[in-house]
């Protein structure tokens, strides 16, 4: 086995196998950020009269209507502080979540903070139970590595639902560069939005049929809803000056906000899947993608980022501690679910997929002029 190469700039390193190295040893995740990330990315002047029009256009889609947009809120530092920055830039937003079983007490305490404290209404989706436990048990028993997909997809497809239902043309997302301009690599963390995988994987695991699971694809959300139905998902925090530790500090001071010691925590699962399963399992690290990002957008030294790396995102007590929960909250046995930990891996392309569609559909889309990407 050849030794570990990092590059020299952030911490990604040869866990992602497509990774390359220019003579300088800098990795194509920073090439590519300062090529055509950097000079395309704008949170100046030029970035608050864009979003300023943005703002301007939600305003009219929602004249004579409740609300003027939905904010998709899971209770992590994104997807707060934008919904506070939609309220200081005077929208008037839906706060949308969706409960899939598994959200942290912080993450409850924290929506709410924010939501008493702004004034929002709360809308909240609750995922069918024994769907979602059938099609995450499906999911460890297909050894892949993005066991989140069900959660992910989830969240998703039950906004696009929402939005087409009651004619809401814009969705706000929390997604944003400054903190994920390093994207995890396709091995680690396949495409959410692939229905077709989700049902193979279901159809081959599952136990039950999905009758009331929320699912779309990405004809319907890439293309026919913002190009047909006009309903259109959009990043405003590409727009402002975006410091993570700065939101958070703000967060904490205003609203009492609790922060979490990693990105994506609000959720249990994630927290078990990122903190333990996915390094454990799969020697994949989603820190340091985390951490590249805010290396390269100045918000985290190198230095510090190897430093964090040297310990484990969850120590032995938490994991004892998750590996239980996550077993007693499936209704299995921390036996079986050790079992699917030891079995051998597998990867997204041991199962069906669209992953053809979204080579050729980015490659069109971007001669287009459109949009087409997908979350990893």
């Amino acid at each position: 086995m050849s030794a570990l190469r990092i590059c020299s700039n952030c911490v990604m390193d040869t866990t992602d196998s497509r990774i390359t190295f220019d003579a300088n040893g800098v990795c194509d995740h920073c090439r590519t950020f300062r090529a055509k990330v950097l000079p395309n990315w704008h949170t100046d002047e030029r970035g608050e009269r864009e979003l300023r029009a943005m703002v301007e256009q939600i305003k009219a889609s929602g004249k004579g209507k409740d609300f003027d947009c939905i904010i998709g809120m899971s209770g992590g530092i994104d997807s707060s502080y934008l919904t506070y920055i939609a309220t200081e830039f005077g929208l008037r937003p839906l706060v949308f979540h969706v409960d899939a079983g598994w959200n942290s007490q912080e993450a409850v305490n924290n929506i709410e903070k924010l939501v008493d404290k702004l004034g929002l209404d709360l809308y909240t989706e609750v995922i069918d139970w024994e769907e979602m436990r059938d099609l995450q048990l499906a999911f460890f028993k297909s050894g892949v590595p993005h066991i989140d997909t069900p959660q992910d997809h989830a969240f998703f497809a039950t906004m696009y639902k929402f939005a087409e239902q009651h004619d809401i043309k814009y969705i706000l997302t929390g997604a944003n560069l400054s903190t994920e301009c390093i994207r995890n690599p396709i091995e680690w963390m396949y495409y959410q939005s692939d229905a077709i995988q989700l049902r193979d994987i279901h159809a081959r695991f599952g136990t039950r049929p999905l009758v009331n699971f929320p699912t779309t694809s990405i004809l319907r959300h890439k293309i026919w809803l913002p190009y047909v139905k006009g309903i259109r998902v959009v990043r405003p925090l590409n727009l402002v000056p975006y410091d993570k530790a700065a939101a958070v500090k703000l967060l904490v001071d205003k609203f009492g906000w609790q922060p979490y010691p990693q990105k994506h925590f609000e959720s249990r699962f994630t927290r078990f899947y990122e903190g333990y399963w996915l390094p454990k399992k799969f020697g994949f690290d989603t820190r340091k993608v985390q951490f590249s990002s805010l290396i390269v957008t100045g918000q985290m030294t190198r230095e510090e980022a190897l430093e964090r790396l040297k310990s484990p995102a969850l120590d032995d007590a938490t994991v004892r501690q998750e590996f239980e929960y996550v077993a007693t909250k499936l209704r299995i046995s921390t036996v079986e679910l050790q079992g699917y930990m030891d079995a051998p891996n597998k990867t997204y392309r041991d199962y069906r997929s669209q992953e053809s569609f979204y080579l050729v559909g980015a490659k069109v889309m971007k001669a287009l002029g459109l949009e087409l990407g997908g979350k990893r």
